[in-house]
C-alpha cells in the first residue's frame, strides 16, 4: 500500500485540493487529491527542477 503524504499547509481532511506525494522504490509518486486516480511518477532529479522552477501562474508557497 502506498503511503501518501500532503503538505502540511493543506487543511488535512480528505476533500482538500493540494498535491500529495509517495514514493515506490527509487521513483516519486505525485498526485492530486482531488482526483487520487492520476498518479504522475517523476524522479527526484525532476521534482527537484520543478520545485527550483516552477511554471509560469504556478503557486509554490504552500510546499
Amino acid at each position: 500500500m502506498t503511503q501518501w503524504q500532503k503538505s502540511s499547509f493543506s487543511g488535512g481532511g480528505d476533500g482538500d485540493e493540494c498535491v500529495e506525494l509517495a514514493h515506490a522504490d527509487a521513483t516519486l509518486l505525485l498526485r492530486e487529491s482531488d482526483d487520487p486516480t492520476r498518479i504522475l511518477p517523476v524522479t527526484p532529479t525532476a521534482l527537484a527542477a520543478l520545485l527550483r522552477n516552477p511554471p509560469l501562474g504556478c503557486r509554490l508557497s504552500a510546499l
